[in-house]
């Protein structure tokens, strides 16, 4: 570029300094020929050394016209190299050129919006690996503490039926596990009727030698035969996630009670512990918000709000002292 305006401005100054001794020539012809034929020699040299002299103001004219644009290019690839070396550093947060030259905005916002595409792909896979390992912690500890019962008992019968559980928990787990395969594909749909008391039953049995150890119970009250849109992997892991955060969090009898209301069907979960600080209440639901207390991480309730949200449902804190939480879903049919 800088190279065509130097050649326009080179030329255009050769073009006027030709019309100049054009005119001259025109005008007058005599002084001309006899500047040229008092010396021959002399002549050639003399018009050889305006012709030079034309070149070289030429070459000043375009160089000094050409300066600015030629520093401002300069200075705008020294900072495209900039950019360039701090994407290739990985760094994410980086601010597109402006200095109107189109090829390097180009060259400069396509980088930007490159490195603010991977910085959240990098935090999706981060998220995905955090909500992964959550989900698979609990149906794994559940798991423990059913083989440890059958570690510790003689019982044939009692060893029967911890096995029954543990091959159920088994394939609760399974299902986490095609879940979290079904999130990495995309998969979706509809989500299917599922029976709210098949769900609540089977995390009763899971838990119940958690709470036992606590010396707390949960108390399941409500409407019975209730069904609700939500698969049935969503909706077990949002509930054992209430659960677990009243074994964590709270005090004395877990109450899980279900009810319909409208078209919608409401299942609260709450506990007789001191509840949830009016500091946090606001904040429950976000990423690595938590108390710190038996080693919560902070990704319970917020994986389990967006579980929730992903069929078609909503998980809220109704009240905070003491802590009651309200999962609001869909009522399905039955065939």
């Amino acid at each position: 570029m800088t190279s065509v305006v130097a050649a326009v401005c080179a030329g255009l100054f050769v073009l006027l300094s030709t019309a100049v001794v054009a005119w001259v020539v025109l005008q007058r012809p005599e002084a001309v020929r006899d500047w040229l034929l008092a010396d021959p020699s002399l002549g050639v040299a003399r018009f050889g050394a305006v012709m030079l002299g034309v070149g070289v103001l030429s070459g000043l004219v375009a160089y000094f016209a050409t300066l600015q644009t030629r520093q401002h290019v300069e200075r705008s690839s020294k900072e495209l190299v900039q950019l360039a070396t701090r994407f290739a550093a990985g760094e994410a947060r980086l601010t597109p050129l402006r200095s109107d030259i189109d090829e390097l905005d180009h060259v400069s916002g396509v980088m930007t919006r490159r490195a603010h595409d991977m910085t959240k792909s990098l935090a999706a896979e981060r998220d995905f690996a955090a909500d992964a390992s959550h989900q698979l912690r609990t149906p794994l500890t559940a798991l423990l503490m059913r083989l440890e019962e059958i570690s510790e008992t003689d019982d044939a019968e009692v060893v029967k039926e911890e096995a029954n559980i543990a091959i159920a928990q088994v394939e609760r787990l399974t299902r986490v596990v095609d879940d979290l395969l079904g999130r990495t594909r995309g998969a979706g749909g509809p989500s299917p009727a599922v029976s709210l008391d098949s769900v609540i039953a089977a995390l009763q049995r899971e838990w119940q030698p958690a709470f036992e150890q606590a010396r707390r119970s949960v108390r399941v009250r409500g409407e019975r035969g209730l069904f609700v849109r939500s698969t049935p992997v969503a909706l077990s892991q949002v509930l054992s996630t209430l659960l677990e955060n009243s074994l964590v969090h709270g005090r004395g009898t877990v109450d899980v009670h279900a009810r319909r209301s409208g078209p919608s069907v409401i299942v609260e979960v709450s506990d007789e512990g001191d509840g949830v600080p009016a500091a946090m209440a606001p904040h429950i639901f976000e990423r690595s918000v938590s108390s710190g207390a038996g080693g919560s991480t902070g990704l319970g309730l917020a994986l389990a709000r967006d579980l929730a949200e992903s069929n078609g449902g909503r998980l809220d804190l109704v009240q905070a002292q003491p802590a009651r939480f309200a999962l609001f879903l869909s009522e399905g049919e039955t065939d």
